[in-house]
């Protein structure tokens, strides 16, 4: 993976950017999604609601940085429960961590959570969201199917499983019951249980 920029002004960018999407992911985590606004943001971020909307004219595109930023600190949270080189890791481990880390645990994932559920109600009324996701997933699917396939060669997963459709049916598993995390229908360690006796079962 390429190294970030660290100076000039493209980095400045970036990390405004980052600070913005850091309010929104405050505000989320404690007032909720209906809290967000240019306003609150602006306040929360310590800039003038002028320039948040420099970089975010509209509500969605602020949920859309929320989303993104809060998908690279779960990435950065998933390399550090697995020791960082995911090729290295013991891949159960790797498909335990990734799914587990779709559930709710704390504040900081709760709030990414929110987000990003939002962020796929929008995909059901707009064509581009919905095609980012499906890159989105089909990348998720295709490196979880591919720990799978690692286990299968490794006698540890049965060879007649559809490696493929098992990681949809375990991503839907977790995000299914993180939605009820965050309704309350059920505890974050009911569902963190589950999912982790799903992963379980495949395995012999």
């Amino acid at each position: 993976m390429a190294e970030r920029r660290t100076r000039g002004p493209g980095a400045h960018h970036e990390e405004r950017r980052n600070q913005i999407a850091d309010a929104v992911l405050a505000i989320v985590a404690e007032r909720g999604l209906a809290a967000v606004s240019l306003s609150e943001v602006a306040a929360r971020a310590g800039i003038s609601p002028g320039r948040v909307q420099h970089y975010f004219p509209a509500k969605r595109q602020l949920i859309e940085a929320a989303f993104e930023r809060g998908n690279a600190l779960s990435s950065a949270r998933v390399r550090e429960r697995t020791g960082r080189d995911l090729d290295a890791a013991e891949p159960r481990l790797v498909l335990t961590v990734v799914l587990t880390e779709l559930i709710p645990y704390d504040a900081t994932t709760e709030a990414h959570l929110r987000v990003r559920q939002s962020f796929h109600a929008f995909a059901f009324a707009d064509e581009t969201i919905a095609a980012r996701l499906r890159t989105l997933y089909a990348d998720l699917h295709g490196q979880l199917g591919d720990l799978l396939r690692v286990g299968q060669r490794a006698g540890h997963v049965s060879g007649d499983l559809d490696a493929q459709r098992a990681a949809v049916a375990l991503v839907a598993l977790a995000e299914g019951l993180a939605a009820n995390v965050l309704i309350g229908v059920t505890s974050a360690d009911d569902a963190r249980d589950s999912v982790l006796g799903a992963v379980a079962d495949l395995y012999s």
